[in-house]
């Protein structure tokens, strides 16, 4: 049994030209991203503060969202067009597309993200989710 087994249920992740990535449900996005071979930024080491990170979802896109998430998004004008990988947990069913990577920008990733969302997070739902939850 894998370590990934062991500490709980595993969800797949599509990650448009990647392939598929394994996560831990709850696992952060940016960190199960970056461990499948995703070069995918994170400038500000994953605390909501630079929308390196972002990602667009084609499916699985969850209703919730931090609101350190959201006032970014906010503030650069993305909110609704994108979300941040740093400010997620890995589900099920999610496909998703990375905006910005080394590859593509000529920049180096950044600090790595701590294993637990930063900073503490204050949930709100995202602009458009269901109704119905």
């Amino acid at each position: 049994m894998t370590p990934m087994e062991q500490t709980g249920q595993t969800v797949r992740i599509r990650v448009e030209g990647y392939g598929e990535v394994t996560a831990r449900a709850g696992e952060r996005l940016v960190l199960a991203l970056e461990r499948g071979g995703v070069d995918i930024l994170h400038r500000c080491g994953g605390v909501a503060r630079c929308t390196t990170c972002r990602v667009s979802f084609s499916e699985g896109e969850p209703d919730a969202m931090t609101v350190a998430e959201h006032d970014k998004l906010t503030e650069k004008g993305l909110l609704g067009q994108a979300r941040l990988s740093c400010q997620m947990e890995c589900a099920d069913g999610m496909a998703v597309t990375p905006l910005q990577t080394a590859r593509t920008t000529g920049l180096e990733p950044g600090k790595t993200p701590a294993e637990t969302i930063e900073p503490e997070p204050q949930w709100t739902t995202r602009p458009g989710a269901s109704a119905q939850g």
